[in-house]
């Protein structure tokens, strides 16, 4: 069975990666748009490099939660895609194999020239890191008024799916948000959320509780039913 598996930042704010901005409209205390944008980067590379540099230190000290083991234990018997919106590595940490970034990986960097040249880059990236063809590096994140370049093999694997797990995530940003409109109309949909941004009906199964534990009890269904 194909199952195709939507995340956000739920799923691993329980292993304590804090969320994309706080109630506020602040991430960290900075306007996103300061640490997210093409235009903050240009006006201030220190400071978006700073940022990202703290979050990959904050990454390396957290670990997969449940949920995330349970979706690559998932694998064993069914093919399984991941389509996240985190620029975490937890998903593969925990053994995922099948995991597409849409907004970007925070362990990697890619020139500021050629943006297809990209690297793996694990520890804090500083002004006067370049590229190849001496360039500054910046974080491999799409930011705010940048596209999002793989969003339609996303919508590829979302369309081709015999169940449509999302986990995690407000639907409220786009153009990943539309994604759950691919799935097609006979695949069943499992939303997981302790604020779930949909209602259930016949297709769509709503668990309104934490990814640790409602991502093994949606597995669990989805065996029962379609396993």
């Amino acid at each position: 069975m194909r199952i195709a598996v939507l995340t956000g930042a739920g799923i691993s704010a329980e292993s304590g990666i804090n969320t994309f901005r706080d109630s506020d409209g602040l991430w960290e205390g900075h306007d996103v748009m300061e640490v997210a944008s093409p235009g903050g980067f240009a006006r201030n590379p220190e400071l978006v490099l700073d940022f990202y540099n703290q979050r990959r230190r904050q990454l390396h000290q957290v670990q997969p939660n449940a949920a995330h083991f349970a979706l690559a234990h998932l694998e064993a018997d069914h093919q399984v895609n991941i389509i996240t919106q985190n620029v975490d590595d937890l998903h593969e940490r925990a053994g995922s194999t099948a995991v597409m970034h849409l907004h970007g990986e925070l362990l990697k960097a890619r020139s500021t020239f050629d943006e297809n040249l990209v690297m793996d880059w694990i520890t804090d990236l500083n002004r006067g890191d370049f590229c190849e063809h001496n360039h500054q590096l910046r974080p491999h994140i799409v930011w705010f008024g940048e596209a999002v370049p793989l969003i339609e093999p996303a919508a590829d694997l979302v369309a081709m799916a015999d169940v449509l797990m999302i986990i995690g995530t407000s639907m409220q940003v786009y153009p990943a948000a539309g994604l759950a409109q691919m799935a097609p109309l006979h695949s069943p949909i499992y939303f997981i959320d302790p604020k779930p941004a949909m209602e259930g009906n016949d297709r769509i199964t709503v668990l309104a509780e934490a990814a640790s534990s409602g991502v093994p009890k949606a597995i669990e269904l989805i065996e029962r039913q379609y396993g």
